[in-house]
């Protein structure tokens, strides 16, 4: 890679950026905290799966079919 491209020069201010922080990875980890608490504990929590619940295995569709039609 030629160290003059744009690409390298991207990639190394951000390297270099990424290298050098320091309140900054203390955020980056709440961040990443905070996104597998929302994608992972919610998820279980308030987004049960209501096909595996209410409909027979293999008769996924059929089941949205008729709950489609009768509303």
């Amino acid at each position: 890679m030629k160290k003059s491209g744009f690409f390298y020069r991207a990639f190394d201010l951000y390297y270099d950026g990424f290298r050098h922080m320091t309140l900054g990875k203390t955020l980056w980890a709440v961040i990443i905290v905070k996104l597998i608490i929302i994608f992972l504990v919610l998820k279980v929590f308030f987004f049960p799966n209501f096909l595996k619940q209410k409909a027979d295995p293999g008769k996924e569709g059929d089941y949205v079919e008729q709950e489609l039609m009768n509303r």
